[in-house]
């Protein structure tokens, strides 16, 4: 599966982006897929993900209540939507994508077998 964020920015406090995961070669629901995010000089870490079938979705608690993640099964996208954008969410996104995780993995990036390349979301204050 080759996969390709996009929809990053340059923002201001308290604006929204949606970003998208766009999968090639592959059909995107068959997959967990999860946002991961990568700061300057900080680890990269998670943000959400979505699971495969009934879609059940999963958030850090620094993005519940701002961000929402969602399939578009006919674009064969998995979408962020990311309101509320504070300095602090300044990164490069990622998304990733797994046909067998277990939900104690999602939140794990190296669990996951495919990695798009990422796309910059930049929040001004």
């Amino acid at each position: 599966v080759q996969l390709q964020a996009s929809g990053g920015g340059l923002v201001q406090t308290g604006d929204s982006l949606r970003l998208s995961c766009a999968a090639s070669g592959r059909t995107l629901s068959s997959y967990v897929v999860g946002w991961f995010r990568q700061a300057p000089g900080k680890e990269r870490e998670f943000v959400a993900a979505i699971r495969r079938g009934q879609g059940s979705t999963h958030y850090a608690d620094f993005v519940k209540g701002r961000f929402t993640i969602s399939r578009d099964n006919a674009k064969n996208t998995v979408e962020l939507q990311m309101n509320s954008l504070k300095p602090e969410d300044t990164a490069v996104y990622y998304c990733a994508a797994d046909m067998h995780l277990i939900l104690s993995s999602i939140r794990d990036i190296a669990q996951y077998d495919y990695l798009g390349q990422g796309t910059l979301v930049t929040v001004s204050s």
